[in-house]
């Protein structure tokens, strides 16, 4: 018999504010149940969704990938149309297609890209109140971004890792950081192989006490190897988080 399980792949585009993250949760609005709930809708299957990574509650995404199996046979591409007939305003399958059948979001992953978002303005404002994390202290643009290069660089980051992980390994490889400015709106962007719990946020919480003269660029290395989460900045909310790209290998794009 001819196996016609087929491995659909998407890439959604979702306003965290009002889910409790990515993730399934009991008694809690989560981005996973939504889009399995559209599935199901579409196709009459009970599939089991995979996402990318987890995200906190009220994190956004521009780019997040997941996987399901269907024996649907709704062509690849038109599998965005179908779900976002059905899903809520707030979330968005930008793509959708046939993958490898050994695909999986999250174990087939090379790289992450987040972005975080700082209003920087004396004055909050209403239209960026879920988009960005206002801080109404001036910044140091400069500072920021001799800082937040220093993360580039395979190290152990215990000193950026929120409580409540039982992740062992806390090495990881960031192989990119871009920080600029534009009208107020502070742009930091991080690419690596992988994050720890609540490290991107961590490191966006430590980067702003740069920027009001708490901490100094020259302090981040020892920050880094000291592996001490006391010695690094505050965590900062997650509104301001966005999961901006997930990469694969050539043969899964």
């Amino acid at each position: 018999m001819v196996d016609m399980m087929r491995n659909i792949k998407l890439i959604i585009e979702f306003d965290g504010t009002f889910y409790n993250g990515w993730q399934s949760q009991i008694n809690a609005k989560a981005v996973q149940d939504v889009i399995a709930a559209a599935i199901h809708k579409v196709t009459g299957d009970e599939c089991k969704l995979t996402g990318s990574s987890r995200t906190d509650a009220g994190v956004h995404a521009f780019g997040y990938t997941a996987n399901f199996k269907t024996v649907s046979p709704i062509p690849g591409e038109k599998f965005s149309y179908a779900l976002n007939s059905v899903l809520p305003d707030d979330i968005v399958v930008k793509g959708s297609s046939d993958a490898d059948s050994e695909f999986h979001s999250r174990c087939s992953a090379l790289a992450k890209k987040y972005r975080y978002l700082i209003h920087n303005n004396e004055q909050p404002s209403a239209l960026l109140r879920n988009r960005a994390w206002h801080v109404s202290k001036p910044l140091d643009i400069k500072a920021m971004k001799e800082a937040a290069g220093c993360f580039v660089g395979e190290y152990d980051f215990s000193a950026f890792k929120s409580a409540g992980s039982s992740i062992i390994n806390n090495v990881r490889n960031i192989t990119n950081t871009d920080l600029e400015v534009n009208n107020g709106l502070v742009k930091f962007e991080i690419t690596g192989n992988g994050f720890l719990y609540k490290m991107v946020r961590i490191i966006a919480g430590t980067l702003v006490e740069v920027g009001v003269g708490k901490i100094s660029p020259e302090d981040i290395i020892g920050i880094i190897e000291s592996r001490n989460r006391n010695n690094a900045g505050k965590t900062a909310p997650p509104h301001g988080l966005y999961l901006v790209e997930v990469f694969y290998p050539g043969k899964y794009k």
